[in-house]
C-alpha cells in the first residue's frame, strides 16, 4: 500500500464541475494508490502555471471548458510540456470519446461522472504512468 500522495490538477471554469470531478474520483480511486491531494484551476492561465510548476501527478481537463476546451488544453500540454503528466478529459457525450484521440488524451471519462467507473480510470492511468521514471529538470 502506497502513503504516497498523488497531486492531481482538476480544471474547469465551472466550479461545480470542478467539485463533481474530485468527488467522484475521490479522496483515494483504488486502495493500492496514495491519497490524493487536488489544486482546482479555473482558468487556463492557471492550468499552464501549474504545469510549468511541475509536481502534478494528473491532470482532468473538463472538454466542455470555456472559452477554452479541456481537449484543446490537452493537445497543447501534450506538445509543449516536457514530461507532460498524463491527463483525462471529462467529456458530455459518449460519442465526443473519440476527440481525445485528437487531443492525446490518456483516458476519458463522461458525464454524469460514475464514481466507480471515473476513479478507476484515474487508477489506471496513474498505474501505468508510474511504471515510467518522472525526470524533472
Amino acid at each position: 500500500m502506497s502513503t504516497q500522495t498523488t497531486k492531481i490538477l482538476v480544471f474547469s471554469h465551472r466550479p461545480e464541475v470542478r467539485e463533481t470531478i474530485v468527488t467522484a474520483v475521490g479522496r483515494r480511486p483504488a486502495p493500492d494508490l496514495g491519497r490524493v491531494t487536488y489544486v482546482e484551476a479555473g482558468t487556463v492561465a492557471e492550468v499552464l502555471y501549474e504545469a510549468d510548476q511541475g509536481g502534478i501527478d494528473l491532470a482532468i481537463l473538463d472538454g466542455e471548458a470555456q472559452p477554452t476546451g479541456g481537449m484543446g488544453l490537452s493537445r497543447q500540454l501534450k506538445n509543449e510540456i516536457t514530461d507532460c503528466p498524463p491527463i483525462v478529459v471529462a467529456v458530455r457525450r459518449r460519442d465526443d470519446r473519440w476527440l481525445a484521440t485528437w487531443s492525446q488524451a490518456d483516458a476519458v471519462i463522461v458525464h454524469p461522472l460514475d464514481p466507480l467507473a471515473a476513479a478507476e480510470t484515474v487508477a489506471e492511468v496513474l498505474r501505468s504512468s508510474a511504471a515510467l521514471p518522472a525526470v524533472r529538470g
